[in-house]
């Protein structure tokens, strides 16, 4: 009896802390949220992706009479280039880490340097709790600004151009703001991990910088090299040999960086004449029937890049995770 007894209250003390543990997260996330939303930080963020949005849009507008035979009008206010305008879609696959990166590059080595990390592991809660509740805060914020610009973005494009979006349409474009959630969610993580092995903000925000240039300048160009290196095409014979392994090799290279897995994926979502995200063959046209894909078999395609991402996301994050429960924090 004295034993079943003993058991009861080893279950509740447990229950007890885990409950404990679940209450520090929330208010851990709640802390979190309102730091952003209060902060210029978020102000200029918003104002920067809202302006370059709204750009895109003026660019689309004019360039939207390219695309009159389209079936997918209202797409193109996400997909359309105007003069010397990119694309909303362009402009938030090379500006959207911007968002992550300058949410997480200070989570973390900012409360070291300002001491109130310290105050904040006494307290009783778990101490996991206070990184998972620093991403999910900023995967919120994250969220917010993503999918606030693109419903703006559809709506003003719906008053100014008078065009009605079709059911898959409106389906596309919010799968189209999950992947690129995602997206930046990676970036987001990727910067806290930073923030952690790096004891200064001005170095964890270099070092999340040059990490997004790499993937997003000069991935392109070393995966050209490999690939020439492997598969080099110098003359004519080498061209007919080597070429269908060389732009295998440099497009699986490329799938590497996030900003190129990104591209492609939504590209193919956004514009469903795309049939294929690999090379096809001659032989693999013959018979085939011109037309466009429904919203199932493209993202069939895609299916892989979104597990990709979030592979990606999960091991930065993780790597976060790992990094911040085996620090040492000390008292200055």
């Amino acid at each position: 009896m004295t034993l079943e007894k003993r058991k009861s209250t080893d279950g509740n003390t447990e229950e007890r802390r885990r409950v404990k543990g679940m209450t520090g997260l929330h208010a851990l996330y709640r802390k979190e949220l309102a730091d952003h939303f209060k902060s210029r930080r978020f102000l200029i963020l918003l104002l920067l992706i809202g302006g370059t949005s709204f750009a895109s849009l003026y660019g689309a507008i004019s360039g939207l009479s390219d695309a009159a035979d389209s079936n997918f009008l209202f797409l193109g206010l996400y997909t359309a280039s105007g003069n010397s305008i990119p694309s909303f879609m362009s402009f938030i696959a090379l500006l959207g880490p911007i968002i992550g990166l300058a949410l997480g590059f200070d989570a973390v080595n900012s409360e070291r340097a300002g001491g109130t990390l310290n105050r904040l592991v006494a307290q009783p809660i778990y101490r996991d709790s206070i990184i998972i509740g620093k991403f999910l805060a900023g995967t919120a914020v994250i969220a917010v600004i993503i999918y606030a610009m693109g419903i703006a973005l559809g709506a003003v494009g719906i008053v100014v151009t008078g065009l009605k979006p079709s059911a898959e349409e409106v389906l596309r474009i919010l799968i189209f703001l999950t992947f690129t959630v995602i997206y930046v969610a990676f970036w987001l993580a990727l910067s806290i991990l930073f923030s952690i092995v790096c004891r200064h903000a001005a170095t964890s925000a270099l070092a999340s910088i040059a990490v997004w240039i790499f993937f997003a300048i000069f991935m392109s160009l070393v995966a050209s090299i490999v690939a020439n290196a492997v598969y080099p095409m110098t003359d004519e014979y080498s061209m007919l040999v080597n070429s269908l392994n060389n732009y295998t090799l440099e497009q699986n290279l490329n799938r590497i960086s996030p900003y190129y897995l990104y591209s492609e994926a939504v590209s193919t979502i956004m514009n469903p004449s795309v049939r294929s995200v690999n090379i096809v063959t001659v032989n693999q046209l013959t018979g085939a029937i011109s037309g466009y894909l429904g919203l199932g078999q493209s993202l069939l395609l895609v299916w892989p890049h979104l597990t990709g991402l979030a592979a990606l996301m999960l091991i930065a994050f993780g790597g976060s995770y790992i990094g911040f429960m085996r620090q040492e924090v000390r008292s200055n």
